[in-house]
């Protein structure tokens, strides 16, 4: 019965979708609803320049800023509406039982926010453009928006411009300002996203989302657009191609849009999100993430959540390197202020920048891109219960392609079959006693790339062995992470025990443990240790850790090198040209002597363009 009422509702959606008349988008201008001919549009060259973006996730959602520590910010409501016993729980007991989501717009108040103060941060960072979510999938809007009264900016909350103010200080200040927008929306009476079905959305598109999409647009005039929310529905039913060809039409040659538009779109810069990059060096792309977990302002995250100055740094060199950048968020607070830490970050990037932008505004990638090396994060974990997303485990390991394993000891309370269950994303396996009791090591399908905070669930395994109370046991646990999302768990039960994830009381690192500490982690990935870009007829080799008194290149067939130099330090530097690359003289470098910190950029300057580098990775002396 609930099958064939399911069916007759999706039908009834498609046939309500298709029966609601089409909103007309005039197209004056030489960019028509033609995918062939939008996807022959050049990049702007501001864009392929810029490097550095900052995103800003503001809104409702930052009056709770609350969430699981791996979780969005910005997805409070949607936790609300599917029951996330944290966030409901903290709703009753921090605002009271009858407090409604809507009812957070009157506590947005922005009390300190001041757009020429945010603008000149953000100038400060080294950002070239700014995109600001004009509208998440809560569909409350910062501007006046007459499709959304009394859920706007300047009708409750703050009751201003917010939009108008920063548009026009990031313009003052000379950078790009960019605008994203939710195509859908969650509580929209129209189309519910997540909620009603994904085929019913012809009525919200045509009389809601396109007109207020075009007021938007119009009213703004923003460099980049960077649309979301796309993933259930085809690029026809957002209308994408014809509200593309129609922004292209208004802004002209400096216009810009993103990837996420829609099944069969394939147009637009690549937005990869809380991942270690793209390494094909023939798109164009820029990473988006947070300093931590959260594009929204998340409280309940921890400080080791948040990158590090030289973390940081390094991720935004490796994307440059590889031919992309980075769109770096933050997460202001409800009173408008970004949070101090926040603020630390921007400003370190930014001095590092001044020391080093000319190896990377406006540069391209070299022919070898980086020199990796493994590294390894050893710690005692407490359990294994972890959901990482998209996030590194830790530094110095990389957000994706990581592997993990656990080494110890295990002890069971009661003698008798013991069932241990692994829910991982991407593979596991579990030997204990020297026995392989789940081996679970298959890659999980990749989800869409907006699509973060419903794709966290991964397939569950398990395996039975017997096992005697009070025994330690060796177990051994492995696992891999190939891309995009990341978690793993190790439950167990049995007759007497109930399921649960394994707690530290019975987990050892040594056998001669007297109390459960956990077990030996050791995680593992590559990561660069010199990342190359050219600009301007010279290399660039940015090192991510200082080599002491001598730096091995390992690049040949260099031709007539007329200068080496450190940028930021004045004298020329020492080198030689040996079978095993470019060697470079830093004996007389001290640690005063350093012109930054976190990253050093050495410049070759050559009578040619014959600088290669070598097939094999090199090592630093």
């Amino acid at each position: 019965m609930f099958v064939k009422q399911l069916w007759l509702a999706l039908i009834a959606g498609i046939v309500f979708a298709q029966s609601c008349p089409a909103v007309d988008i005039e197209l004056t201008g030489p960019w028509k609803a033609d995918w062939e001919q939008l996807r022959t549009r050049p990049y702007p060259q501001w864009f392929k320049d810029a490097k550095l973006g900052v995103f800003i996730h503001w809104g409702v959602y930052s009056v709770p800023s609350y969430g699981g520590k791996e979780s969005y910010g910005e997805w409070y409501l949607r936790g609300l509406q599917a029951g996330d016993e944290l966030r409901t729980g903290f709703m009753k007991r921090v605002y009271g039982e009858n407090f409604t989501y809507r009812d957070f717009a009157s506590l947005f108040k922005a009390e300190l926010f001041d757009a020429n103060e945010w603008a000149d941060i953000f100038k400060r960072a080294g950002a070239r453009y700014i995109i600001f979510v004009s509208k998440h999938h809560d569909g409350y809007c910062l501007w006046p928006s007459k499709q959304a009264p009394n859920w706007n900016s300047v009708e409750i909350g703050p009751r201003r411009d917010i939009i108008g103010e920063l548009t026009k200080a990031v313009r003052k200040n000379d950078m790009r300002m960019g605008l994203y927008y939710s195509l859908p929306e969650w509580n929209h009476p129209l189309h519910r996203w997540y909620t009603d079905p994904h085929r019913d959305i012809g009525k919200y598109v045509e009389t809601h989302m396109i007109p207020q999409f075009m007021d938007l647009v119009s009213a703004y005039r923003p460099s980049l657009i960077f649309a979301d929310g796309e993933w259930f529905n085809s690029a026809e039913e957002w209308r994408a191609a014809e509200l593309i060809a129609w922004y292209y039409n208004l802004v002209g040659d400096d216009a810009i849009v993103n990837d996420r538009w829609g099944g069969g779109s394939n147009i637009g810069y690549k937005t990869p999100e809380y991942s270690s990059g793209i390494k094909d060096t023939r798109v164009h792309w820029a990473e988006v993430r947070g300093m931590g977990r959260s594009f929204g302002l998340n409280r309940n995250e921890k400080l080791e959540a948040y990158m590090s100055p030289s973390g940081l740094i390094h991720f935004f060199v490796n994307a440059v390197a590889h031919g992309g950048g980075i769109t770096l968020n933050v997460g202001p607070k409800a009173d408008g202020q970004i949070p101090l830490l926040q603020q630390e970050r921007l400003i370190q990037l930014g001095d590092w920048l001044k020391v080093n932008g000319e190896a990377i505004y406006g540069s391209t990638p070299w022919q070898k891109q980086v020199e990796e090396r493994e590294v390894t994060l050893e710690r005692i974990d407490p359990v294994v219960d972890f959901t990482w997303v998209r996030n590194s485990p830790g530094e110095p390991v990389r957000e994706d392609d990581f592997t993990a394993e656990w080494n110890g000891f295990i002890q069971a309370r009661y003698s008798e079959p013991y069932t241990f269950e692994v829910q991982a994303d991407d593979g596991a396996r579990v030997w204990i006693d020297g026995k392989q009791i789940i081996n679970k090591w298959k890659k999980e399908s990749d989800s869409a790339e907006g699509n973060v905070m419903g794709n966290i669930t991964g397939r569950q395994t398990s395996g039975t062995i017997e096992l005697k109370a009070g025994r330690k046991y060796p177990i051994k646990i492995a696992y891999y992470e190939n891309k995009k999302n990341a978690m793993m768990r190790l439950s167990w039960f049995s007759e007497s025990q109930k399921k649960q994830i394994i707690p530290q009381s019975q987990f050892f690192s040594q056998r001669d443990k007297k109390s459960g500490d956990g077990l030996k982690g050791v995680y593992q990935s590559l990561a660069p240790y010199i990342c190359y870009t050219q600009n301007n007829g010279a290399v660039y080799a940015i090192v991510l850790n200082w080599p002491g008194a001598e730096l091995l290149l390992p690049i040949r067939n260099v031709g007539r090198i007329r200068r080496v130099s450190l940028l930021g330090y004045a004298t020329p530097l020492k080198h030689q040209i040996q079978p095993d690359g470019l060697r470079i003289d830093l004996s007389h470098i001290y640690h005063n002597h350093l012109p930054c910190l976190y990253a050093w950029t050495f410049k070759i300057e050559t009578s040619s363009s014959t600088v290669n580098a070598d097939e094999h990775h090199g090592s630093q002396s």
